[in-house]
């Protein structure tokens, strides 16, 4: 019921009712994505048979996995820990190198000469995988852990830089002022004005990116950076299927475990 002195809106026939809205530049593109699909599709040799042929072979590739087998268990315990010696160091030092580097980022505190140097850094991190990463670093290191360490490194640094470099740049200049009123230096600016309003979130990126990098740490170790993804690679080429079974319930383990950790360490810091 309309309200006296209300003006009454526009009824909209039920058959000229749009719920979306679109221009003919969004239909437009939406039928070269369709036709680019089809193309694609076409290029690169899919066919029905050849997915019905992948059925039977993964549905025979799965039942040589069962039941899982833990007879090297000493290998697998011996790539779970290094794995996560790998996962804590990449953390470790990745946060550590992405605090400076996000500071000197961030544009409400630093000049221009300052923030692009240390955005490019970021943006050069987080450029390539980290699968890539770790074969440019076995080049130049050998195969091991240290390669993997380095690699997760590079990877911290460019997601836990970024997203602490925006979180400072979303922060309040209020208390960072009153700080600076004080004449405190720079540092004492960044202890007391910036890291009080954003340490809950860094603590929160730096859980996440310890869960990241246990994940990772198994990719990494594939192409022979250390870790149980080494153990994940010869398992397969010596075709012992159900000890990769064993390996890849491991390395779920693995993953919930940290995230349980990561939730107890959020709960403890509110975050």
């Amino acid at each position: 019921m309309t309200q006296p002195g209300a003006q009454a809106l526009p009824r909209i026939p039920a058959g000229r009712r749009q719920p979306f809205h679109s221009s003919w530049q969004v239909k437009l593109l939406a039928l070269l994505v369709a036709a680019y699909a089809v193309y694609a599709l076409g290029q690169l040799d899919f066919s029905y048979d050849r997915f019905i042929r992948g059925l039977d072979n993964g549905a025979r590739f799965l039942s040589r996995m069962f039941p899982p087998s833990y007879k090297n268990w000493d290998q697998l315990l011996t790539g779970f820990i290094e794995s996560m010696e790998i996962a804590v160091l990449a953390t470790f030092f990745g946060v550590l190198l992405s605090l400076p580097i996000a500071i000197l980022g961030a544009r409400n505190l630093m000049p221009a000469w300052a923030t692009w140097p240390a955005r490019l850094i970021v943006t050069l991190c987080r450029a390539f995988n980290p699968v890539i990463v770790a074969i440019v670093f076995i080049k130049a290191v050998g195969f091991g852990a240290l390669a993997g360490v380095l690699a997760l490194v590079v990877a911290s640094i460019g997601f836990v830089g970024k997203l602490f470099m925006e979180a400072i740049e979303e922060i309040s200049m209020k208390q960072i002022e009153a700080v600076r009123a004080t004449g405190a230096p720079f540092l004492s600016v960044v202890t007391y004005g910036v890291l009080p309003q954003v340490i809950g979130r860094l603590v929160g990126f730096c859980t996440y990116q310890l869960d990241a990098n246990l994940r990772n740490s198994t990719m990494v170790g594939i192409v022979g950076a250390g870790g149980i993804g080494g153990a994940l690679f010869a398992a397969f080429q010596r075709f012992e299927y159900d000890f990769v079974l064993a390996i890849l319930i491991t390395i779920i383990a693995v993953v919930l475990l940290g995230e349980f950790a990561s939730n107890y360490v959020k709960r403890i810091f509110h975050v």
